[in-house]
């Protein structure tokens, strides 16, 4: 119990990270109080998702699992799994943003968040970043750039840019998987059709495959920087390098074939919406010619 309490406890407490974690699960909770008042239902799996994930992310930048990340490069890989992949999947998964609209004081929402969203700057900034060519490019982009070994070096050994590279990691995370995972609607919503989705998982998914692969089979150290920073565990640097590019290439990998799955399902579903349309007909005969 005492090894738990100490991994959970905050490595380097950061009142962003608390702030970005207990902000909208506040506002979250308080919409499904507000919508169990009015006794609609709020299913399980969906708060579930939205809680899992959102917990995977605070534990990955705010526990003992931070100073790991930065003392082992197959933790480090294994961090960014979390706050790139699995984190923002669950969340985005949950479809939360209705129900964390709900939670928000109304005021609040008229005054400052509507204005806010509305905002040119911001929509553009959105726009540009939801682009369908654009999202897949930032998100591998992202892996490739932080994973450069000049640049992860010196990233490792700064304090700012670290906190900077993990963020990238969520921020862009969440925006990949809404684009891939909301509903098509035009109010909010990602707007793009379900086989451009499917094709562009395919892709990113061959990016981290590739990349993986990469550090996976490399016979020389390309990550000495965790020599420098000393490592957590008794591990030989080829050994931890390679399981590192193991995560990099399988787990991510999967990550794209289940959004597949979830984009498919969504296929499925609004088909059965339109089909219900047809019984209603079969009863209607048409009058034989003469």
């Amino acid at each position: 119990m005492q090894s738990i309490i100490t991994f959970l406890r905050p490595w380097e407490f950061s009142p962003t990270v608390l702030a970005s974690c207990v902000i909208p699960a506040a506002a979250y909770i308080r919409g499904l109080a507000l919508t169990k008042h009015k006794h609609e239902a709020t299913g399980f799996w969906r708060p579930l998702s939205f809680f899992l994930g959102l917990g995977l992310i605070y534990i990955a930048l705010q526990t003992y699992f931070d100073f790991l990340s930065q003392h082992m490069f197959w933790v480090h890989r294994l961090q960014h799994l979390i706050l790139h992949h699995v984190g923002p999947f669950l969340v985005v998964l949950a479809a939360p943003m209705d129900m964390m609209s709900r939670g928000v004081p109304i005021r609040f929402r008229e005054r400052v968040l509507n204005p806010l969203w509305h905002n040119r700057v911001v929509q553009g900034i959105y726009t540009f970043l939801q682009n369908p060519i654009i999202a897949p490019v930032l998100f591998v982009g992202l892996i490739y750039f932080w994973l450069s070994p000049a640049i992860h070096f010196t990233v490792m050994l700064n304090e700012d840019r670290y906190r900077l590279m993990n963020w990238s990691m969520v921020v862009d995370g969440i925006l990949f998987w809404w684009l891939m995972l909301a509903p098509r609607t035009t109010d909010g919503h990602a707007n793009i059709s379900y086989m451009k989705r499917i094709l562009i998982l395919f892709i990113v998914m061959i990016g981290q495959i590739l990349l993986g692969a990469y550090i996976f089979m490399h016979k020389t150290m390309l990550y000495d920087v965790y020599g420098i920073c000393g490592r957590a565990w008794e591990i030989s640097p080829i050994t931890d390098q390679q399981i590192g590019g193991l995560i990099t290439w399988i787990p991510p990998s999967m990550m794209c074939v289940i959004a597949v799955l979830v984009v498919l399902r969504r296929i499925l579903h609004e088909e059965e919406e339109i089909v219900p349309a047809s019984p209603a007909l079969a009863g209607v005969t048409t009058p034989k010619a003469g």
